[in-house]
């Protein structure tokens, strides 16, 4: 060792790598404060990263369920109010049907069955804002009742020939594991109104009918239009209950928004916690930072002043 140095080379070298770790510390601290994430780099997490990683992709695949689950939301929405004119059509359908035999009168029935047939019809055939038939199961591009006019109801071979739609129907997963079938189609929704619109049709169409032309009900026809009574009026139950559990699905649904909005507020808390910066935590951090990289400095700015000289006795001169 020179005779003007303390220090040796691996105390110096010891120091210098102290002083790298510290201001590595320090820009390491200064740089999540500025951009607010604890690290940019999933190597930067350490332990948490898996963790990171599995909460990052629960998240993403419940923000895939809320939108899906969303779209279902809208759809249910909209079939109850649809369910609810189809259910309030066959009201209708009964009391013209009661009203004719009540007052002996048909004139000016089948204004009104035409009539309720044409809304019915435009309610399974409506699309949502896609362009997409609502009723029409699998076959979206396809108009799921494929008549237009009374008269072709008349004259097709059954109920079930006019709709087009597929059997299957929509659903969606609201969560993992857990789906809710959400869709319906024409056929369901559309067949027992239908039905009773054609039997009313056939019979006027027929040799006992022309209610129009009817001034007092016949003997065929007061038989028949009091059968239709009871006909219209399971009609109108059985609407009614499909309105009904579709009101349970869109319930269901809702609740399944609600939970996507509950998981994600508990995702997002977590992925903050190990994702970003706390700031509190940070500007202690660095100043402690700060505090080791100065002592650092100090003490090899220091210890590389220092010469044996400065301990050695210094000899006196004889007198």
């Amino acid at each position: 060792m020179s005779i003007d140095r303390v220090a040796t080379a691996q105390q110096s070298a010891y120091l210098l790598s102290q002083i790298n770790q510290a201001g590595a510390k320090l820009d390491q601290t200064n740089k999540q404060i500025a951009s607010g994430v604890v690290a940019d780099t999933y190597a930067g997490f350490g332990d948490q990263t898996q963790v990171l990683q599995a909460t990052l992709s629960a998240q993403a695949r419940n923000s895939a369920y809320t939108t899906a689950t969303s779209l279902a939301s809208t759809q249910a929405d909209m079939q109850d109010t649809q369910l609810s004119s189809l259910s309030d059509l066959a009201t209708q359908l009964k009391k013209a049907v009661s009203d004719a035999v009540a007052n002996n009168d048909p004139t000016g029935l089948m204004a009104q069955v035409s009539s309720i047939f044409s809304q019915a019809t435009s309610i399974l055939n409506s699309k949502d804002a896609n362009g997409d038939y609502i009723y029409a199961g699998g076959r979206t591009d396809t108009a799921p009742v494929s008549i237009s006019s009374l008269s072709q109801l008349v004259s097709a071979p059954s109920t079930a020939s006019i709709f087009t739609n597929a059997d299957s129907k929509k659903s969606v997963q609201v969560a993992d594991g857990q789906t809710i079938s959400f869709g319906l189609t024409a056929s369901d929704v559309g067949t027992a109104l239908m039905q009773s619109l054609k039997d009313i049709a056939s019979f006027d169409a027929g040799g006992s009918g022309n209610f129009d032309n009817s001034t007092n009900l016949s003997g065929a026809q007061n038989s028949f239009l009091t059968s239709q009574i009871a006909a219209t009026g399971a009609v109108e139950t059985g609407l009614t209950a499909v309105t009904a559990q579709n009101g349970n699905v869109y319930n269901q649904l809702q609740a399944a928004t609600s939970q996507q909005s509950t998981s994600d507020t508990l995702y997002s808390s977590f992925i903050d916690k190990l994702q970003n910066t706390n700031m509190a935590d940070a500007a202690t951090q660095l100043s402690l930072n700060q505090t080791a990289l100065q002592a650092a400095l100090q003490v090899t700015s220091t210890l590389n002043q220092l010469s044996l000289l400065n301990y050695m006795p210094v000899s006196g001169t004889a007198g």
